[in-house]
């Protein structure tokens, strides 16, 4: 079994890289978490069987739908932490990263929302990386206090659109935005509860296509971005453990 500390370890590794519009490299991977090329050709194969992430050897990794929702979420975490330490508390910038990172792996996804609310919903970490969006349904934060105590730990398997792999597919939770392009989407036929599978998805920023009810439709990745979708998982992979044991040294 994998624990769940070392799965998300190299999901948020994999999303450092991925997020600049990159593959993740097994070298680079290597590199950043500080263990052997090998032990990352092996993690992210059995990531890979796992439905974690797409890995092509000599190429480089990336995300699926489903680990960048379990990425975009540890991120999150990981990032509101440094807020808070360096912010709030006043920790020393060299000690932040180290410190979210022991944290990160244990608070719970209610947490994490009084968290964003408590700092007044921050945008950026301190390095001025963004902080991931917010994967529930609120029209805006000041319903934050009302639902967050109604959500499960470890509950939300949530991401935008743009973000799954041809052959994943999931139920539309909801479209954050307004205006023309939410409807717009709505007209497409992808509202709430509307079953959708990716078909075709060009590299990073290219346009996708879906099926939905039959019927191909094709979208910007910006469009695609706003709608959320809950992505469809067989279960988790591996055993949630006690946050203790190694943790990577380079800033996300």
């Amino acid at each position: 079994m994998l624990s769940s500390e070392s799965v998300e370890e190299y999901l948020e590794a994999i999303y450092s890289f991925n997020e600049k519009g990159r593959i993740a490299k097994n070298n680079e991977i290597s590199n950043k978490l500080k263990v052997s090329p090998p032990s990352v050709t092996q993690m992210v194969k059995r990531l890979a069987d796992e439905g974690l992430v797409t890995y092509e050897p000599y190429k480089g990794t990336m995300l699926t739908g489903k680990g960048m929702a379990l990425a975009q979420k540890v991120v999150r975490k990981h990032r509101l932490l440094e807020r808070l330490l360096y912010d709030f508390l006043g920790l020393p910038r060299e000690k932040v990263h180290d410190q979210a990172c022991r944290m990160e792996h244990s608070i719970t996804d209610e947490t994490m929302m009084a968290l964003c609310d408590a700092l007044n919903k921050p945008e950026t970490c301190i390095d001025m990386k963004p902080i991931p969006e917010c994967n529930v349904d609120i029209a805006d934060c000041a319903d934050c206090s009302t639902i967050r105590s109604k959500i499960e730990d470890e509950a939300l398997l949530t991401t935008q659109l743009a973000h799954l792999k041809p052959g994943e597919g999931g139920k539309v939770a909801f479209i954050r935005g307004g205006g023309n392009s939410t409807q717009r989407i709505i007209d497409m036929g992808l509202t709430p509860g509307t079953y959708v599978k990716m078909t075709n998805a060009a590299p990073f920023r290219g346009p996708v296509e879906v099926e939905v009810r039959g019927t191909s439709l094709a979208l910007g990745r910006r469009l695609a971005g706003k709608v959320f979708i809950h992505v469809e998982d067989d279960g988790q992979p591996w055993v949630r453990a006690h946050p203790h044991g190694p943790h990577h040294k380079n800033n996300l």
